[in-house]
Formats: structure tokens, sequence, C-alpha cells
């Protein structure tokens, strides 16, 4: 745990993590007290300079919360909107104190001391605006970050096809494997003359035990860096209606196969000290899916396998995710039987998983598929089976439910 902490530490600079450390003392003590606690009366906030005192004082002091909360995630996780907002909101603090000392401290001593704090605050500002880089951005392409070469399953459409493409664009050669030889070889032709990279087609049915033997047979002559556990399908319905091979084959190629892919191909990356696995969960996995039950609990495999080897393998130089959409624009629905509904672009998906990559073990897709996900924590086990069986049971087909 320590050590983990002083590698999460060493992302940014001291004053970087003064600033953090500031931000998580306003969030948890300094605003919850005053907010709480401290009386009406005694209440006083501070904007641009000028206070306000009681209810004025405490009717904005969520506002204040709400910023330093921010500050403390965006700081921990260096996110890309810190920049410019932590700048911004820094300028006005040390616009506000310059204000602050001329107004209220006043005469000579007022103008010197609002002087003498332009600099340390101006400092802070300066700094921030200037870290634009450290926000956001990770370090080098996918290729000099992790290699040469990738595996996408399931790339015959959907997120893999965005996530075979995003690899080309960062130059990176892509093993491509499904079922679909056709769609896998349009795919390697658009790849190999758009990005200029190499490609190998796989066709592979992960359905298959054997599937997974040949598909690692075809590729023994590569040193694979990079690996995407993307292939995996749903199957809608009631869990008496379904038939028994589909959950076999579910099992098989969304637990089975991406377990002995990652246990053939991890030891060599932890043994060169890089490399990466991206593992496509759902947010199905979150909790308990009546009408979806195999999948969800596959889908919950898969992100607690994920996870966990994210634990196993930091400091390792290999980085693991779990990538958690939701509804995405896919082909899921139609081979999962489910009703068609809007979803997210699959290239946004994809974007957001390499953005993620090596900064936490698992992302779900979406602000309100994050609250969705989350919020469930704070009911029963009992109500979360049975929300979720109210919304599932709208997108699936009347014979099925």
């Amino acid at each position: 745990m320590s050590q983990w902490l002083r590698e999460r530490l060493r992302q940014r600079p001291r004053w970087m993590n003064a600033l953090m450390l500031f931000c998580a003392y306003m969030t948890f003590v300094h605003m919850p007290w005053d907010f709480f606690i401290k009386p009406v009366a005694h209440d006083a906030e501070a904007w641009f300079g000028f206070l306000l005192h009681g209810w004025g004082a405490k009717l904005t002091e969520p506002l204040h919360w709400a910023i330093y909360a921010a500050g403390v995630y965006g700081f921990w996780r260096m996110r890309a909107w810190m920049w410019p907002w932590a700048a911004v909101y820094a300028a006005q603090v040390t616009f506000g104190m310059f204000v602050w000392n001329v107004v209220y401290v006043g005469g000579f001593n007022g103008w010197v001391s609002g002087l003498v704090v332009l600099v340390p605050f101006g400092a802070i500002t300066i700094a921030l605006w200037q870290a634009r880089d450290r926000f956001g951005r990770a370090p080098g392409s996918l290729r000099e970050r992790y290699g040469e070469w990738a595996l996408v399953t399931g790339a015959s459409s959907g997120l893999g096809v965005e996530f075979a493409r995003a690899l080309a664009r960062d130059g990176v050669s892509c093993v491509l494997s499904a079922r679909r030889e056709d769609r896998l070889r349009a795919l390697a032709t658009e790849l190999e003359q758009q990005h200029h990279v190499s490609t190998r087609v796989v066709p592979a049915d992960l359905t298959d035990p054997a599937g997974v033997d040949q598909l690692l047979d075809a590729i023994k002559d590569l040193q694979i860096d990079l690996l995407i556990n993307n292939a995996g399908f749903g199957y809608a319905g009631r869990f008496d209606k379904q038939d028994t091979q589909r959950l076999r084959d579910m099992v098989q190629v969304n637990c089975v196969a991406p377990t002995l892919l990652a246990s053939h191909l991890l030891p060599s990356l932890r043994e060169r000290g890089r490399g990466a696995m991206i593992i496509s969960g759902s947010i199905a996995g979150r909790q308990p899916l009546p009408r979806h039950a195999l999948y969800g609990a596959t889908k919950a495999f898969d992100l607690l396998l994920g996870e966990a080897l994210w634990s196993e393998l930091r400091g390792s130089g290999v980085d693991v995710l779990v990538l958690e959409p939701g509804p995405t624009e896919s082909e899921f629905r139609d081979v999962a039987g489910e009703i068609r509904a809007v979803g997210e672009p699959a290239v946004d998906v994809v974007a957001l998983a390499f953005e993620r990559l090596g900064q936490q073990p698992s992302v779900i897709s979406g602000w309100f598929n994050w609250l969705r996900a989350n919020s469930l924590r704070l009911v029963p086990r009992s109500i979360t089976a049975l929300i979720a069986e109210r919304v599932v049971l709208e997108q699936t087909p009347i014979e099925m439910r």
C-alpha cells in the first residue's frame, strides 16, 4: 500500500502534491466543519476578496466544497480538464487575496501586504498555467509506451474495430482476430493503407475450447506487447428459456478465453518490463442483472480478474485496465437479442480506455453510467436486483421475458 501511494505521489511534482493535500483538507475537514457545525452567525466566506457573512456565506459553501473536491480528484487523477481551470481558480484566489488586503486591512499596510501576497499566489497560478502537459497527457504514443504489436480479439465490429484503429493511429501493428474473416481482412487493408502498420488476420472461434490454442499458435512468432481482450457477447432473456449450449459458449468467450490469453501472454510482458492489457467489461458486471443473469456474471468475473491483475502487476511496467461501457453503438444488442436502443459511440469509449490506461484499474464510460453503477451501492442487494430487472425487462423481447 505504501509503495502504491509513493508511486501515485511521484506522478506530480511536490508543489502540486501540496496543492492536492490542501484541497483534500478543505474537502474533508474545513468545508464540512463550516457547513455542518459552524453557527450561521459566525460563518464567513470570501469570494473575489469580498467577505460574505451569515446565510450568504452558508449558502455559497457547497460551491466552494465542490471546487475543492474537484481539485482533489483532478490532481489525483491528473485529469485533462484541470487545465486551464486550476490556473483560472488560482488566479481568482490571487486576485481575491490582493483585494481582501486592500479592502479589509486598508491603508498603506493593506496595499503593501496585498502586493506581497501576489508573489506566492501568482507563482502558483503561473505554475499551474504552465503545467498543461502534465494533465491528461500520456508520455508518448502507445507504440513508444508499450511496443510494436497488439492482439485484438473481437476485432470484426464495434469496440474491436475502434481499438484496432486507435492502435494503428499510434503506430502499433495489429493481430486482428474474430470469426468473420472477410471483415477482418477489410479492416486490415484499411489499417495498412491509412496508417502504414503491419497486420495479421487470424480467424478464430473462441466459443471452441481449441480456439484459443489455435490463435496462440498463429502468433507464436510475434512479440505481443498489448493484449486487447475484447471478444464477448450477451444473451438476453429469462434464464430458464435460454439455450444451454449458448450459455456454455458465453462463459467460454467472456471468461475462459481472456483468462487463457492473459495467462499465456502476461508472463512475457512482465519479464520484458513493459506492456498492457485491456479487458472489455461492462457496467452489467456491477450488479445482479436479471434477464441477463449469466452475461452480468461473466462481466463481474472480468472486472474482478482485471482489477486483481492491475494490483499484481503495478510497478512492473505492465498496465492493466478493465473498460466498463454501458450501451454502445455496436452489434451487441443484435447478437444478444435485445431491443435496439441508442448507445455511446464506440470510438469515444475506446478513446477513454486509452486515456485511462496506466492510471487506474477500471473505468466506467459515461458519467450517467458511472452514477447509475455506483449509486446502487447505497441500496440493499435485493433492491438492486429488482431495479436492474425492471430496466432490462424493457429491453428484452416479449418471448424471452
